[in-house]
């Protein structure tokens, strides 16, 4: 099919957010071979945010799994309405058997890749751009409200995930916190209201200048504050892909997981996990040391 006809793409993607980050270079390969065509996504509640402000995308369909079989079918009717050049499904639970498309790309089944290496075989891609987060000025904004001047040194820690297994304790990133103090002038507390539950214990046992925005901001925003850092910090979560994105350097402490396939991807994204795939074993100079070798920050 040639550039130049393909005027209408279906981009199905994933429902958690750093799988849905992860998904992104994909689109943008999209994006960059299809100039002139219009996209719509379906995504779920939480992945619809991210697209707030990314080019060429025409609408989004929201696929709800509350809603169950008839949600389903209104999603397909409203799907149908649409003749589509071509759709890509990187999520594959039987959707793209419904749509109308000209050339139809699915999921691709490869364990033995990362994720945005398999994605893109999905649409046979071999060259892979770096994942993106589109940030609105509002955003931008937002995070110079939040975020005093006299800081220009910040280093962004995510103390929560989605599992307790993947949890690492936070007076361990406390003592982390306080070994890089040398190099960093703020520390700024990500993630959502649950991961307040943690913050009280990570400021009893670090003093230096915290701000604590969990469950403050959207995530646009929180994008916007993580592009503004220096350095993230955090468990295997969607926080680390969001930092990765807007090229901040990233460092994931990985518990139970698949590093090799779901880590941030990036130049500047390094990882640690220990034999044991046990996050509670790992201590805070360990992760130090890594830190210091990977981005050459100088040890106290």
């Amino acid at each position: 099919m040639k550039t130049k006809n393909v005027k209408k793409i279906l981009f199905i993607t994933l429902s958690n957010i750093g799988d849905v980050v992860l998904t992104s270079p994909t689109l943008l390969t999209l994006i960059k071979q299809y100039k002139n065509a219009k996209i719509d996504v379906v995504g779920d509640s939480r992945s619809k945010i991210l697209f707030t402000h990314c080019p060429m995308i025409n609408g989004f369909y929201e696929k709800d799994k509350t809603k169950g079989l008839l949600g389903t079918i209104s999603l397909i009717r409203a799907l149908r309405k649409n003749r589509y050049d071509i759709a890509v499904d990187l999520r594959s639970d039987g959707l793209l058997y419904f749509i109308r498309a000209k050339k139809k790309f699915h999921k691709v089944r490869n364990n033995d890749v990362h994720s945005v290496v398999k994605h893109l075989q999905s649409i046979k891609e071999l060259s892979i751009p770096h994942p993106a987060i589109w940030i609105g000025k509002k955003n931008e904004i937002e995070a110079r409200k939040i975020l005093p001047k006299k800081y220009d040194k910040i280093l962004a820690i995510g103390l929560g995930a989605n599992s307790s297994h993947k949890i690492w304790p936070a007076k361990n990133y406390a003592a982390l916190c306080a070994m890089l103090k040398s190099s960093f002038t703020l520390v700024v507390l990500v993630g959502n209201k649950k991961d307040n539950q943690f913050t009280e214990h990570f400021k009893k046992f670090f003093d230096g200048n915290v701000i604590n925005i969990n469950g403050v901001t959207d995530l646009l925003t929180t994008a916007a504050i993580l592009k503004r850092a220096e350095l993230f910090i955090g468990n295997d979560s969607g926080l680390g892909h969001i930092a990765s994105a807007v090229k901040t350097k990233t460092f994931t402490i990985f518990g139970p997981g698949e590093p090799d396939r779901y880590r941030p991807w990036g130049a500047e994204s390094y990882w640690y996990q220990n034999n044991e795939k046990d996050i509670s074993k790992i201590k805070p100079a360990v992760i130090f040391q890594s830190i210091i070798k990977n981005f050459g920050l100088a040890a106290e």
